[in-house]
């Protein structure tokens, strides 16, 4: 039996070919050279169209409230990734936006659920600091009382897509002499408020990202997102889902780990490669390329934390061997005349670094995995 292919109804049929029109039409050729000089996986006139459309939300609803069902979920995500389109913040967005639902005031949600879902409004995330590592809980940036508001200050590193955003959902230390966990409080502070400062940072991938300072920033407690001092409670929602730490739903349709997305270029990469080498004569070449398909697969087909990490970490296996199997031509860029596979193994190495630290290291899941998922004690470093 054929598993490859999955019969469509009709209407889904034709969801899927208005799909890829809107794509084709949207996601030119300008766009795409516009990610590859200035890396911010964002473009305003594509998520504005995708927001005119009502692709985004249809996107982040449930079917029960009108949003895609499963298979058009499926073939959205499928089809968006394919096209390379530069949309990955959207991720972002679309879960602190059901946080602000969540935990934020009614007022809030009012006045920023509306523009999420037309496009207009981006949201982004003020975890990691300069100092701090992938341990958010050591926070020091610091929001006072000051009469009905708040003062904010401090530095956030790795806060991607701040230029494009509108708020900013920014962990702060409300209680310094607190327990940690127990002394944060998240607020969605407005990226145009007076005091901050967006520096741009450029990653080893070509990506765009940021550090963000807060300088005495006034914000109204409107702007708080759920009690003063539990802030790791709405933060762990985010975190759950960042981290792939989230109930599978039944119809198999959905990614099963978090970052499967990177791992659909890794497989457009592995089958780019095999393609150029197919007619190949070494058996050595054969051998490494098959044994890379099967590391590919496997790290694919692992679910949760445990697939965060095979996808990151074997990508960072397989890249340098199938540039190796490429020759030097594999070192140049794309559009760099006579680079091997358009630059598109090259790109995977690079991308293969940043892909072990975003949303925390390696070594951090491997540890959660070790006491979470296998019961194992905590580290003892000393």
């Amino acid at each position: 039996m054929d598993f490859s292919r999955v019969e469509l109804s009709a209407d889904d049929q034709v969801f899927l070919d208005e799909l890829r029109a809107f794509i084709a039409k949207h996601v030119t050729g300008e766009v795409l050279h516009r990610q590859l000089e200035f890396g911010e996986n964002f473009d305003e006139r594509v998520h504005l169209a995708l927001g005119e459309a009502g692709y985004l939300a249809a996107d982040w609803r449930l079917e029960s409230e009108g949003g895609f069902s499963p298979v058009r979920r499926r073939i959205f995500q499928l089809e968006i990734a394919r096209a390379h389109t530069p949309w990955y913040h959207w991720g972002t967005t679309s879960v602190v936006a059901r946080l602000v639902q969540q935990f934020g005031a009614p007022q809030l949600c009012e006045a920023v659920l509306p523009g999420v879902l037309s496009g207009e409004i981006r949201l982004c995330l003020g975890y990691t600091e300069p100092e701090g590592g992938s341990d958010v809980a050591a926070c020091k940036t610091r929001a006072v009382r000051d009469g009905a508001g708040w003062i904010i200050n401090g530095a956030k590193m790795f806060t991607s897509n701040a230029q494009n955003a509108r708020y900013v959902f920014l962990l702060t230390n409300t209680d310094p002499q607190g327990p940690k966990h127990k002394n944060l409080t998240m607020f969605l502070v407005p990226l145009d408020s007076a005091g901050i400062e967006i520096r741009p940072l450029r990653t080893v991938d070509g990506d765009r990202t940021n550090i963000v300072y807060y300088s005495d920033v006034r914000v109204d407690d409107l702007c708080r997102i759920g009690e003063v001092n539990a802030g790791w409670t709405v933060m762990r929602a985010a975190l759950d889902s960042e981290h792939g730490i989230v109930d599978r739903e039944d119809h198999g349709l959905q990614y099963v780990a978090a970052m499967s997305a990177h791992g659909d270029i890794m497989a457009e990469v592995v089958d780019t490669v095999a393609g150029l080498v197919a007619r190949c004569d070494d058996e050595s070449v054969r051998y490494r390329l098959g044994r890379d398909i099967a590391r590919m697969e496997a790290a694919l087909s692992t679910p949760g934390m445990f697939g965060r990490v095979a996808i990151a970490q074997t990508m960072r296996d397989i890249a340098p061997d199938l540039m190796d199997m490429l020759g030097p031509a594999s070192a140049l860029p794309t559009e760099a005349t006579g680079a091997a596979s358009d630059g598109a193994a090259e790109h995977l190495f690079r991308l293969s670094l940043p892909l072990g630290i975003y949303g925390g290291t390696l070594e951090v899941f491997r540890n959660m995995i070790a006491q979470h998922a296998l019961g194992l004690g905590r580290p003892r470093y000393s």
